[in-house]
């Protein structure tokens, strides 16, 4: 049922854009969106980690770099059952991590430089364990497919705005006034964010539930995600609106009119589920 809920939400991203090529160009238009949309999702499958690790500049660490945070991440991937993930690390000082690639045998762990300078031991293998869980349910590749295709989406909008406010109000060779063609380019992101907030959210509760059960420490996850949570509440944002939501906390906290549909669940409601784990009374 789950996997249903995901392809019906995957298919109403693909919708989405189709209905923009639609209505910015007819017939023709949305026929080229549509093989956007499967050219898009070919791409996210094969190519889904360079996409995202380009974006945000990761570089691959070796052991010899970082042996702690290698061992840690061994260790992990070997209690979860699945091949060891590459480990990037994103040159950012605000603490963040994300996981990507299309399976287990192809995946990747990537943490921020922030995140290695705030968190201790503990609370990293509870980071780790979290985004090692997303990897062993394939949530990667959804979440990244998700990110591609509403990226394209946002692209779109922006070009329909700028056609809209520059291009006159008046209405165009096809009908379309641009007051209309305004109106859909604000819509049409926000409905790809809504999306993206059903794919998303109940995977963090599933991901944070499995990170404390390969990790043994849910107090580990739970004091990470609360020290996160207030640096990024104050932190600038280190995303965009398409890709947040691979973030293992909320990277636009505080800062758009984005944040108002954050992909991520309450933090005090995931703290609150992992002190229960722990026996402690929340």
């Amino acid at each position: 049922m789950n996997s249903l809920k995901t392809a019906v939400l995957l298919a109403g991203l693909a919708g989405i854009l189709i209905a923009l090529g639609w209505f910015f160009a007819g017939v023709n238009g949305a026929v080229i969106a549509f093989a956007v949309a499967i050219a898009l999702n070919f791409t996210s499958y094969f190519f889904s980690d360079r996409i995202v690790l380009g974006m945000y500049r990761a570089k691959e660490v070796q052991r010899s770099e970082n042996p702690e945070l290698h061992g840690l991440v061994e260790e992990l991937a070997l209690a979860a059952e699945i091949p060891k993930p590459r480990v990037f690390v994103v040159p950012n000082d605000v603490p963040n991590a994300f996981a990507t690639g299309r399976n287990p045998a192809h995946s990747v762990v990537a943490v921020t430089g922030g995140i290695l300078k705030l968190l201790n031991r503990e609370e990293l293998k509870g980071v780790l364990a979290h985004e090692i869980s997303h990897i062993k349910n394939r949530d990667v590749l959804v979440s990244t497919i998700a990110a591609t295709v509403a990226t394209a989406i946002m692209m779109l909008a922006s070009m329909l705005r700028f056609t809209a406010i520059f291009g006159g109000m008046g209405r165009n060779d096809r009908g379309r006034g641009g007051l209309e063609l305004l109106l859909l380019a604000i819509l049409a992101p926000i409905a790809a964010m809504i999306v993206q907030l059903a794919i998303s959210r109940s995977r963090e509760y599933g991901a944070d539930d499995r990170g404390a059960r390969i990790s043994g420490q849910p107090l580990g996850l739970a004091n990470a995600l609360m020290k996160l949570a207030r640096v990024n509440e104050a932190a600038p944002p280190i995303a965009s609106p398409s890709t947040a939501h691979l973030f293992i906390v909320n990277p636009l906290r505080g800062a758009t009119f984005a944040s108002l549909f954050s992909t991520h669940p309450p933090i005090e409601e995931r703290v609150k589920r992992l002190k229960r784990m722990a026996g402690v009374v929340a």
